[in-house]
């Protein structure tokens, strides 16, 4: 699932291409077809994201919310004034690059007959596939979305409710990571890069990490993802363990520290100590000598 850098990629994305230009919008698909005739020929606004959110506004008071799931993605392209990320999304196989497979194009292609909305405008056009929410809000749902969601480190939102919350719980510290309830935006990737970078067993209850350990885990969740936005690539590698390798250049070979290096040297106490478990449903990778 694309983690909380890629959707604010996105919405910078939009925001640079569609925002401020009538588009034109259609669900080639069908699902979406009322939902497309809402935004059909109005004007976008603002895009911005909350944690794994998307959301469009329009000029009439609508916003259009987009959840992509496990499985779905943005696909873009435009003319030759266009240059953004050519996909945003899942899967993931080359990062979020401005990488084109062809010419730029002021006539956009024709739609797959999989693709639930696509949004053009004057220099550009977005196709969605996939997703796991895609409906058009009224400002007070879009309130109700947003009052769900934990504080989003890439909104600068300050710390203090996640760590309240955390400190409370003894639910254990890799589960409250990925809750978005609890803070916006962190998946399994940065996780369980965080975790490690702070030597932190994930199933440590939280309510045991205390409050310093909870704040340094946010900020540097903030920091990570920071970097993520600017790379379009999840790169957690401190220099020193990557050494010679720019963090341009990191991923994929040299980006992460235990996810899915599971049977390979740890980076730091250089022992094969780095195992995959289950936690919650979901893939766990942690260190078992960094992180006792």
């Amino acid at each position: 699932m694309p983690e909380g850098h890629s959707i604010h990629r996105l919405a910078r994305q939009f925001q640079d291409v569609f925002v401020g230009r009538a588009v034109r919008a259609r669900s080639p698909q069908g699902r979406f077809a009322d939902g497309a005739a809402l935004l059909d020929g109005r004007v976008p606004v603002r895009a911005w994201a909350h944690g794994k959110h998307f959301f469009l506004d329009f000029e009439h008071g609508l916003t259009l919310n987009v959840h992509l799931g496990m499985y779905g993605a943005w696909t873009f392209g435009g003319d030759e004034t266009f240059a953004a990320a050519s996909s945003i999304g899942a899967p993931r196989r080359i990062g979020e690059t401005e990488d084109r497979s062809g010419p730029a194009s002021a006539e956009p292609p024709a739609p797959r007959p999989t693709v639930r909305l696509r949004l053009e405008a004057e220099h550009g056009w977005a196709d969605l596939v996939g997703a796991t929410t895609c409906r058009v809000l009224a400002p007070e749902e879009v309130g109700q979305v947003t009052a769900k969601l934990g504080p989003d480190p890439l909104n600068d939102d300050a710390p203090d409710l996640f760590v309240s919350r955390a400190a409370r719980t003894r639910r254990p510290i890799g589960v409250v990571l990925m809750d978005q309830s609890m803070v916006g935006g962190i998946g399994n990737i940065y996780r369980a890069e965080s975790l490690f970078r702070a030597g932190i067993d994930p199933w440590r209850p939280a309510s045991q990490v205390g409050q310093t350990g909870l704040l340094a885990l946010y900020e540097d969740n903030r920091s990570l993802m920071r970097r993520g936005v600017r790379l379009g690539r999840i790169v957690t590698v401190r220099p020193e363990h990557r050494p010679g390798v720019a963090e341009e250049d990191a991923w994929p070979a040299h980006a992460n520290y235990v996810y899915h290096r599971q049977g390979t040297p740890c980076r730091v106490c250089g022992q094969e100590a780095i195992v995959v478990e289950e936690m919650a449903a979901r893939n766990l990778y942690r260190c078992t000598v960094c992180q006792r």
